[in-house]
């Protein structure tokens, strides 16, 4: 599994996770946030909140999302 190194969150409900590989995704949270586990991210100052927890992120309502499905469903970032 992949290790996060860092995350930053966007107020478009996108998160640039950079990974300890060198790896850059851009992923986009808004099609999540209907669902019960994320609906309280439409909330941005709670969406902005993130925390990096290596092998995942996390927020304050324990929601979370696995460094493998960011690396996976993100889309690259070029540097």
């Amino acid at each position: 599994m992949r290790t996060i190194s860092d995350v930053k969150a966007y107020e478009d409900w996108k998160l640039k996770v950079s990974f300890t590989d060198g790896a850059i995704r851009l992923y986009d949270v808004k099609p999540l946030l209907s669902s019960e586990a994320f609906i309280e991210l439409n909330d941005p100052d709670l969406f902005k909140r993130v925390r990096n927890c290596s092998y995942f992120i996390e927020w304050e309502n324990e929601a979370d999302l696995s460094s493998d499905t960011l690396y996976l469903e993100g889309k690259e970032v070029f540097h």
